[in-house]
């Protein structure tokens, strides 16, 4: 048969070569490529055949084969599908050579970094040629269902490539590689090594459809063995509901996630139309060690067609969902489709908005029909949830709708912001929350007596979002989120003309001692006022209405965000002994100064009382020790 010669156009060459040297460090990576095209092509030999019945065919055992050959350092990777005619051996293989390569290399040089430029090569469709990266030559030999005439294609990968008419080409495709010497160091594995063979199709094509079979190696003086498949062919989320027993979800998890647990929950979702994909998700049932530092891997396993792409895909999910482990099969996404080209693609932000709202409405679900389990989960994973309520506002409802939080109603049962407002008081128009470091520190607070005094129920929340999503959620069905710890608070409701009468003589009276104190304090105050929140402690410190709370000064100063000092409000209770006797000595002295260690640490009591730390301890406790001194 003629053998013709091709010549690679220049530009052709030049993106080979950076194919085969630049793009991909995982090298591992080539057998996927071909395993996936392998099965491509028995899935067009399928179709075929049921279009057509009368194509001359051998359907009956559609297969993939790896073959290894140690001696001759080769590895084939074959199929018995719809194959290639001569022609398409030259338009298909031979991509490579279309005249919009040198468009094509202007975009890639104009890529700002090799993430960018490996999205551009997948794109381009190229995967074949990934061989190269682990071969001196490739070799294709193939021939197309029904017809009677091979092609063999083959190549260095340097300038050149040779098509050739073969008679004896069985139906399919065969790619023969001739292997590059193993090199460890540059990530290059010995692929003569049944093992390695196995670990790499059962990392990435263990779901593909078709059987994927390698002959064992044959010891010495033995039979040639069976062929052993080396893929499950269980892509779980392809198959029904009820041809899927709970222990094989179960056993899938585990293998996704690295986790001996049981998942608490699964999620099935399949989208048809015009973009199609299945999901098989799952929540676990604790929460790993390192979900809120940096390096924790988030994202689901990518597959499209049954071919794994990447674990931890980002762009599925969103970062509050960061627990949910699982698969996503697409259709209609390229093999060698990048993290950059994910976060931008419409059909992945379809996605996205699809499988959250799927999670989310699980999760009520749950919340709704087993209260053991939801506990369970909020447990866990609440406070990651809440993230959230932050950061998405087209699902904040739907995450409101399954948050429930810890409450002055009940020591040990949590509530939701529904049930709170059901049980609001005739004439509360706000939801009142406290936050804080724990259950304990916020319910002593000086900040919660008139509430307590006065029944009304307060949202008693202590981890360190609950600052920043109840300002950015600002309202529940019309009622106002407010915090206790911040702004007036008047929770008389209807005006009592003697209560205000009785305020209106107070504030006469202490004019004087709370403009003293506010020049006395002006370094870390901005304001002395009477409380009204106070009926117990002396004084209490408070935010104005949309001022930072300390806490969240910190939390910004943590995230490196330089953010000015915000000076606070002292309150004091004009109905405590303390708060009378100094009104009553700043009347009385002229000579105030000996009044001034005591505004001073009045405002330190206050500052500790809700948990915060002295301007200056060792002075603070020099202070408090000269008057016990005084006292004995």
């Amino acid at each position: 048969m003629t053998t013709e010669t091709f010549e690679f156009q220049v530009e052709a060459r030049q993106l080979l070569q950076l194919m085969i040297h630049s793009v991909y460090s995982n090298k591992d990576v080539f057998l996927r490529e071909l395993v996936s095209n392998a099965s491509d092509a028995l899935d067009k030999l399928r179709l075929e055949k049921l279009r057509d019945d009368s194509l001359d065919a051998d359907v009956s055992d559609l297969h993939i084969e790896i073959d290894v050959d140690k001696d001759a350092r080769t590895l084939t990777v074959r199929d018995n599908g719809i194959g290639m005619s001569y022609d398409e051996v030259g338009q298909l293989i031979g991509t490579i050579a279309n005249s919009g390569t040198a468009t094509f290399l202007k975009e890639l040089r104009e890529a700002q970094d090799a993430a960018n430029a490996e999205g551009l090569i997948g794109q381009f469709g190229v995967g074949f040629y990934s061989g190269f990266m682990v071969a001196d030559e490739v070799t294709l030999v193939t021939r197309r269902a029904g017809e009677s005439q091979g092609t063999r294609w083959t190549s260095r990968g340097e300038s050149t490539y040779t098509l050739e008419k073969v008679d004896d080409a069985p139906q399919g495709t065969s790619v023969i590689l001739h292997l590059k010497p193993a090199d460890p160091e540059n990530q290059l594995h010995d692929y003569t090594s049944p093992w390695t063979i196995k670990q790499i199709v059962k990392r990435y094509s263990d779901f593909i459809t078709w059987p994927i079979r390698m002959v064992p190696e044959k010891g010495e003086g033995e039979e040639v063995p069976e062929p052993e498949t080396l893929n499950s062919m269980k892509a779980l989320w392809a198959r029904s509901r009820e041809e899927v027993s709970d222990d094989e979800y179960h056993e899938l998890y585990k293998h996704i996630s690295h986790d001996w647990r049981e998942p608490l929950e699964t999620i099935r979702l399949q989208a048809e139309g015009t973009f199609e994909y299945q999901a098989l998700l799952f929540v676990p049932s604790h929460a790993p060690h390192d979900l809120f530092t940096r390096d924790f891997k988030r994202g689901v396993q990518l597959y499209v067609k049954r071919v794994f792409i990447m674990d931890d895909c980002e762009a599925l999910l969103p970062p509050y969902l960061r627990f949910v482990k699982g698969v996503v099969d697409a259709q209609d996404l390229s093999l060698n489709v990048s993290r950059e080209i994910l976060q931008q693609d419409r059909h992945i932000r379809m996605m996205q908005r699809r499988l959250t709202k799927k999670v989310l409405s699980t999760i009520k679900e749950i919340k709704t029909k087993d209260a053991d389990r939801y506990a369970t989960f909020w447990r866990e994973f609440g406070t990651v949830l809440k993230e959230g309520l932050v950061t998405d506002s087209e699902n904040r409802d739907a995450i409101l709708a399954v948050a429930s939080f810890a409450t002055t109603h009940a020591e040990d049962e949590p509530t939701t912001l529904a049930q709170y407002v059901e049980r609001m008081k005739d004439g509360q128009d706000d939801i009142y929350y406290i936050t804080g470091e724990s259950r304990q520190s916020i319910e002593n607070s000086p900040h919660m007596e008139a509430f307590r005094d006065k029944g009304i129920e307060v949202l008693l929340l202590t981890d360190a979002v609950d600052e920043v999503w109840a300002d950015a959620v600002g309202e529940y069905e019309g009622k106002k989120l407010r915090s206790v710890a911040k702004g007036e608070i008047d929770l008389d409701g209807e005006k009592d003309e003697k209560a205000e009468g009785e305020r209106e003589k107070q504030a006469e009276d202490y004019a004087g001692l709370l403009g003293w104190m506010r020049e006395q304090l002006d370094e870390d105050i901005k304001e002395v006022r009477l409380s009204s929140r106070l009926t117990v402690s002396p004084a209490c410190v408070v935010s104005d209405a949309h001022d930072l709370t300390p806490a969240l000064e910190n939390m910004y100063r943590a995230m490196g965000q330089e953010v000015p000092r915000t000076k606070r409000i002292l309150e004091i209770n004009p109905g405590h002994p303390l708060v009378k006797n100094l009104n009553q000595a700043y009347k009385e002295r002229e000579d105030r100064s000996g009044l001034v260690e005591s505004a001073e640490l009045l405002h330190t009591l206050a500052v500790l009382a809700e948990g915060g730390q002295p301007k200056d301890p060792a002075r603070f406790v020099k202070l408090v020790a000269d008057r016990l001194e005084r006292t004995l």
